[in-house]
Order: structure tokens, then sequence, then C-alpha cells
């Protein structure tokens, strides 16, 4: 089964994700960026869904740390930032797409997808 880092600081969101996830795939989770790119670092993920506004290390930062070791693994932007601009931001910081919240199951699934396959 295939694992995904959920860099998510709102619980309501994550609980969210968590329904959304959870018949597909395994999945932790980090509260803050500077914890995902900790956590990445341990290995194990095939993706990483990231928050773009959280505490201690944002998740631009963290994109831009994760992508210098690990150019390969599949970030995407899961923001309430829905602009044009924020998402030419994320795309910049290295994120391989981009999602708006509230986000529905059927597309992010589709995203996962896209990256990992089935």
């Amino acid at each position: 089964m295939k694992k995904i880092l959920v860099a998510e600081d709102n619980d309501s969101n994550f609980i969210l994700m968590t329904y959304i996830l959870k018949k597909y795939y395994q999945f932790e989770r980090a509260k803050n960026g500077r914890d995902a790119v900790e956590m990445v670092e341990k290995g194990g993920y095939d993706i990483v869904l990231m928050d773009i506004k959280m505490p201690i290390m944002d998740g631009l930062e963290a994109t831009k740390a994760i992508k210098e070791r690990h150019p390969d693994l599949p970030v995407v932007a899961l923001t309430a930032n829905a602009f044009d601009s924020d998402r030419q931001l994320a795309l910049q910081a290295g994120c391989d797409d981009f999602l708006s919240k509230p986000v529905s199951s059927d597309l992010c699934i589709k995203t996962i997808r896209k990256f990992v396959g089935e």
C-alpha cells in the first residue's frame, strides 16, 4: 500500500484528509513544515500532500528543502489559497501539482494516483 505524508497543521482539515485517504493509502501527519522535512528524511513516503500555511516552517519552504534532497518525491500543494499567484508560488517552490481546499475526494484521489498509481 502506498504511503502518504500529510503536512497539515489544522485538525479539522486533517480529519477530512483521513476520511478521503483511509480506504486507499497508509498515511502519517506532520503538523508543520519542519516536521515534514524531518519525516521525509526518514524515508518511506510515496507522495507528500503539503499545506502551505503552517507554523514553524511554511509549506513553500518545506517543499524547497524536500525537493533539494528528494527531487523525485512528488509534492502536491494542498491549500485554501486558491489564487493563481498562490499556484505559481507553489509550483516555483517545487510542488508538482496544486489542490485547493476544500478538496473533493475524487479530485484528491485522482491527483495522488497521477503520481503514484493505484
